[in-house]
């Protein structure tokens, strides 16, 4: 028996199949044009949010006393496990592309006849095959470009992922650049009443003040200890809530930050509606998922159609009893052909229904999410520029006017015109303003926030500023 001369020619069937295989059947990423800019041209992108900073060979984004608000977003961004988990999430849906293109792997066969079958020319003893399917035409092509689609609506999710981290890093640098404004205004306010305190203790030793002003004040004075207490004793949850994004532990320390730059959109909430429409990351993620249902759907009518197998056998052949007849000894080569029968008609029409159903579903639901973003955008446009009126409103009305009526009624109270409690009224009414425009900045900053993940795209914004005072009197009066 020539096995050494079959399992030659076994390999040498098996390397055509695989060869013309993959000249013929491979799929490109760069002929759908749909994966490459993946490879191309966000790759660098891509990598910036790696977790592991030796894969880039970069040092890693550091934190300290004099950071902005910008480095804690890259910190954020660089260290994130959601980021990460997004970013892994597209690379799975990436390898899909190269799967859904690919052939069914070749099959290979042996067997050994139990009883010789004799021939004219020897008796046959073993055979060796190998077969390829091949699907319709189109087929395989429909798969790859549905889970391309699937793959870019992966990267517009670890998109909307970044958007989102970066929010929560803003949002969160606000509310603890608010309860840093609330203490340093209480701690002036307390040195203020502190002031007023011992002024009458002395008017008190000579005489000339009330006890239950002296009283009063002390009380004012315990209660603003007792609210600052609370303020600073809720400063390491906030900086929990931070330190969470940044994906450090709860209790590493934040400096104290100062006021934050403040930034008004600079465009109007339908403007930004539309704008997101085509720009927000879930939404053509979404759109994305659509357009793989619809390949999905073309894939669904081709399975509808025959697939055609390929092969060859090799039959190994011993010797003839008589070594004189012709061709005694030759193993014969088999080519063959066969076709696969789509009969069950029923199953290939529900399956193009199904595809359908989930394709239109898909659009449904891309079409109600867009309606909920541009409410979402349009109730974060009102907070914003509600928070900033609020802001102006303070910074260039109430406030001075409230220091005004402070400095008159101290004035008034040294002479010995006005009473304790008035000074006392005017100086809380101080506090209060105070702490409420750092609430509106905070507010305004956090809707600002949420107005840029909402878009999905830089806003136009201009620089935040107080009016002058002589400007909001007009207002007020008008």
């Amino acid at each position: 028996m020539k096995w050494r001369v079959a399992s030659s020619a076994v390999s040498v069937v098996v390397a055509g199949i695989l060869v013309a295989c993959s000249s013929s059947f491979d799929r490109a990423p760069e002929r759908a044009g749909l994966v490459q800019p993946f490879a191309a041209t966000d790759a660098a992108t891509a990598s910036v949010y790696r977790a592991d900073p030796v894969d880039r060979g970069e040092m890693p984004p550091t934190l300290g006393p004099g950071s902005l608000p910008d480095d804690f977003v890259r910190h954020a961004l660089y260290y994130s496990p959601e980021v990460e988990a997004a970013y892994q999430r597209w690379r799975a849906a990436a390898e899909r592309v190269p799967q859904a293109g690919a052939l069914p792997d070749p099959r290979l066969t042996f067997g050994f006849f139990l009883d010789e079958v004799e021939t004219r020319t020897g008796p046959q003893q073993a055979r060796v095959g190998i077969s390829q399917a091949i699907p319709w035409s189109g087929r395989l092509q429909s798969r790859e470009d549905a889970a391309s689609r699937a793959a870019l609506a992966a990267w517009q999710r670890f998109e909307g992922v970044r958007l989102s981290v970066t929010e929560r890093v803003v949002s969160a640098l606000h509310e603890l650049a608010y309860l840093d404004g609330a203490i340093r205004i209480t701690e002036q306010n307390l040195g203020l009443l502190g002031s007023f305190e011992e002024v009458l203790r002395a008017r008190y030793r000579v005489g000339a003040g009330s006890h239950p002003e002296l009283i009063r004040a002390q009380l004012e004075l315990g209660q603003l200890e007792d609210r600052l207490a609370q303020l600073r004793a809720m400063r390491p949850a906030f900086v929990a809530d931070l330190n969470s994004v940044l994906n450090r532990p709860s209790g590493t320390p934040v400096a104290t930050l100062p006021v934050l730059p403040g930034r008004v959109a600079a465009v109007a909430a339908e403007e930004l509606a539309q704008a997101a429409r085509q720009s927000n990351p879930m939404l053509r993620a979404m759109d994305e998922q659509v357009e793989e249902q619809r390949f999905l759907t073309e894939a669904a009518r081709r399975d509808r159609l025959p697939d055609l197998t390929v092969g060859l056998d090799y039959i190994a052949t011993g010797d003839a009893m008589n070594p004189s007849t012709p061709e005694s000894g030759d193993d014969p080569v088999l080519l063959n052909f066969g076709i696969s029968l789509p009969v069950w008609r029923e199953k290939y029409d529900a399956g193009v229904r199904e595809a359908i159903a989930r394709r239109l579903a898909a659009a449904g639901d891309r079409a109600n999410q867009a309606n909920r973003i541009a409410s979402a955008i349009h109730r974060a446009w009102f907070e914003h520029t509600d928070a900033d009126r609020r802001v102006r409103l303070y910074e260039g009305t109430l406030i001075p006017k409230a220091e005004e009526s402070l400095r008159a009624t101290l004035a008034g109270f040294r002479a010995g015109d006005g009473s304790f409690l008035d000074l006392l009224d005017t100086e809380r009414t101080l506090l209060e303003f105070s702490i409420a425009a750092e609430r509106a900045r905070a507010d305004r900053g956090k809707a600002l926030a949420r107005l840029g993940a909402l878009v999905g795209a830089p806003i136009p914004t201009t620089p935040a500023e107080a009016p002058t005072q002589s400007e909001s009197s007009d207002e007020v009066r008008q």
